[in-house]
């Protein structure tokens, strides 16, 4: 199965990313996964998808990957995914300084992730 990454710049993220990944499983809806922050430092985040409508789901899903055989994708809604550190009580915002966007993440397959 196949899964298309088409999200533009705009509010959430500063680029555009259009990619096509090849799965390897199946996709489960994630809201936390251990990544670096906006300061370079490993820590959780809590992670969401982001349309433009706002917050929806986000979801990890193992790919083919080049460089590193197998990797894990972590996507959202059609304006990318948004993180902020896992500490954070403020609401998903696009004014917050403690969140940011990302098209999608390619991490390492044994990145720790938290599902619902």
């Amino acid at each position: 199965m196949f899964i298309e990454i088409d999200v533009e710049s705009g509010n959430n993220c500063e680029f555009s990313l259009t990619r096509l990944f090849s799965t390897t499983g199946n996709a489960v809806q994630i809201f936390r996964l251990e990544t670096f922050g906006n300061n370079g430092e490993l820590a959780l985040h809590d992670v969401t998808g982001w349309s433009a409508e706002g917050p929806c789901p986000a979801f990890s899903v193992m790919v083919e990957d080049s460089g590193e055989g197998v990797a894990l994708l972590v996507y959202g809604g059609n304006d990318g995914i948004r993180l902020r550190p896992s500490e954070s009580t403020e609401p998903w915002g696009l004014d917050s300084v403690a969140q940011w966007g990302e098209p999608c993440l390619l991490l390492d397959q044994s990145v720790y992730v938290e599902t619902r």
